[in-house]
């Protein structure tokens, strides 16, 4: 919780006073308060022999009692005492067993002091402390306001500093990408050997991925490998509220790169301020628009000498604009793949080097268990299992932890407490054996590797199929087979039950999109290899909100058509194969209810068992 400094300083002040008032009250007030006795009252103590001693201090005169006690009082000022003593009455005989002495009267150093502290110092000091505070706070607020402008890149890869140094060995994968930065590396160590051949290296290097995949981490990767000082920034911390902030922030963070010569500007997200120009509404769209221009200038302005390269990463490069991407500015554009299975394994190795493991992990396994999962996600299924493996309180990970940390980090937690009743079970049952059983008989279809009717995430139960190989493209027979499988529950359901329930309806989305994405993008159908439809963004929001028809009614007609003809007939198809094998549904239908779970090897043993 951040404390207020103007309440913070009053605090301050207030037990400066009280510390202030305990002082002056230990230092002024005596420990104890003598009695104070009229004259009248010391003479009749005399005349009963009471008085021990007097001692005279200008007017006042300091008693001691036979008994030690103490007393003050006054005498006659301009007379003596004895004389003063003598006019009330006093006893002479008693009078001179008294020892009474004069010493000069001492001068209170606290009752002058004391005001003067109060009512003059204090005040003067505390009306000073609130000026120096007041002023060194404007003092603060004008450097932050000359600091508003200032980049807030922050620096990696210099020497002494304390981040931990990554080098390309600490990626996997990505091998053609560090491949084409190795000579970007090469030209910030080595820079003359290019210079004096007459090349240029590529001013900005352009990094594209889907999210997860390690461009950040392979940047890093060029600056440690470097050993150069490396500026990271991110593209939404250049544009503010204010008019000429942004700008300023770029030519602050160009003009620091160029005092760091050699050294690399890691911009992340460059989508967030390099969108297509001209498509704003004014306000904030301006004035990212001029950040954007200042920096195609200084790219653009960049001298041949300098050593300054820019790394940006952006997971949108279809919508960034034109002038970023022309040669003198991002003229190389590196496109970073998910990993396949083998940079999976190595991922996970990475990930997993400072865990302790137990002698049946099999990161093989692992890998091939995550298709499509990108190096954020294997670290994160990594870290899973550590937590698992921590929770049951052991001593080492093992590879249950890494099969379970997979499903987590896939569909979600188990839902333990969520029991379903004996009637849902037996649907959830069919229904998952239903998607097994079609994927099973239809062609170009991936392996069953585990079926569940325990709940995970938003689904009841789910059936996980891990491709073989890795496929970069697929046939329309793989994508009917795939919309089979899918309409496989809601078969069974039918089949067995006579009617369907809700348990279909993501299968249901997912197999309707994927239909009509075959009529509309893939030129799968008989409308021909032509594709249907344009998307329009606002360029301000970033996302798509709506689809151009760049088709009449009549050709919208037919591809509903279409759409509807692939569906049917992928129903036609899944209901074909689950009639077939109705006694197969049964059998791994009730094997679900009796175990919940079905791996790969018990599944491909029922279906061969069946064949038999």
């Amino acid at each position: 919780m951040k404390i207020n400094p103007l309440l913070k300083n009053f605090v301050f002040v207030v037990l400066i006073l009280l510390l202030l008032g305990g002082i002056f009250s230990v230092l002024y007030l005596p420990s104890t308060t003598p009695n104070e006795i009229s004259t009248t009252q010391l003479v009749s103590d005399i005349n009963n022999n009471k008085v021990k001693k007097v001692v005279v201090l200008g007017n006042s005169l300091d008693i001691t009692y036979v008994d030690n006690k103490l007393a003050t009082s006054m005498k006659e000022t301009g007379v003596g005492l004895t004389e003063s003593l003598t006019n009330l009455g006093v006893n002479k005989d008693s009078l001179q067993k008294v020892d009474i002495s004069a010493q000069p009267a001492k001068e209170d150093l606290f009752s002058w002091l004391a005001p003067l502290l109060i009512y003059g110092i204090l005040p003067l000091a505390l009306i000073g402390f609130f000026l120096w505070t007041m002023m060194r706070q404007a003092k603060s607020g004008a450097v932050q306001v000359f600091d508003f402008t200032k980049a807030k890149a922050r620096l990696f890869g210099a020497e002494g500093h304390g981040k931990e140094k990554i080098t390309f060995k600490d990626v996997a994968g990505l091998k053609e990408a560090k491949e084409e930065l190795v000579e970007i590396v090469d030209f910030l160590k080595f820079p003359k050997k290019y210079l004096a051949m007459g090349a240029k290296i590529p001013r900005g290097v352009l990094l594209v991925g889907s999210a997860g995949v390690g461009k950040t981490l392979l940047a890093r990767a060029v600056a440690g490998e470097a050993n150069v000082p490396f500026l990271s920034v991110s593209g939404s911390e250049f544009v503010e509220m204010f008019v000429g902030v942004g700008s300023a922030r770029v030519r602050d963070l160009f003009a620091t790169a160029k005092k760091s010569n050699p050294s690399i500007i890691f911009i992340d997200e460059l989508d967030a301020i390099g969108r297509h120009r001209g498509a704003g509404i004014g306000g904030g769209h301006d004035e990212r628009e001029q950040t954007l221009n200042q920096i195609l200038v200084e790219m653009d302005g960049f001298e041949k000498e300098t050593g300054v390269i820019i790394l940006a990463a952006t997971n949108r490069p279809d919508i960034l604009d034109p002038a970023l991407l022309r040669p003198g500015r991002f003229d190389r554009k590196i496109v970073l793949d998910p990993p396949d299975v083998h940079d999976r394994e190595e991922i996970l190795k990475i990930h997993s080097k400072d865990k302790p493991l137990g002698k049946n992990v099999v990161f093989k396994e692992t890998a091939e268990r995550t298709p499509g999962f990108s190096g954020a996600d294997l670290a994160n299924v990594a870290n899973e299992a550590a937590l698992l493996a921590a929770r049951q309180n052991k001593t080492q990970i093992d590879q249950k932890e890494f099969l379970e940390a997979i499903e987590k980090v896939l569909l979600g937690p188990e839902r333990k407490s969520h029991i379903l009743s004996k009637k849902e079970k037996e649907i959830a049952a069919y229904h998952e054996a239903g998607h097994a059983l079609v994927s099973t008989f239809m062609p170009e279809t991936e392996p069953v590797r585990k079926i569940s009717i325990i709940a995970r995430g938003m689904a009841a139960g789910y059936t996980l199929q891990v491709p073989s190989e890795e496929r970069k493209m697929k046939t329309k027979t793989g994508f009917t087979s795939e919309i089979s499988t899918l309409l496989g529950g809601y078969c069974a359901e039918k089949v067995k039950f006579g009617e369907m329930t809700t348990g279909a309806s993501n299968d249901l989305s997912r197999a309707s999109a994927m239909a009509r994405k075959l009529v509309k993008e893939y030129g799968m159908s008989s409308l021909g290899p032509i594709s249907f439809g344009e998307k329009e963004e606002l360029v301000f929001l970033g996302r798509e909100i709506s689809e151009q028809r760049n088709y009449s009614e009549k050709i919208a007609e037919r591809i509903d058509q279409e759409v509807d003809m692939i569906i049917k007939e992928a129903q036609k198809k899944a209901e074909i194969v689950l009639l077939k094998h109705r006694p197969l549904l049964e059998k791994v239908a009730k094997e679900l209810i009796e175990k919940e779970i079905i791996e790969r090897e018990e599944f491909e043993k029922i279906i061969k068992s069946n064949k038999k």
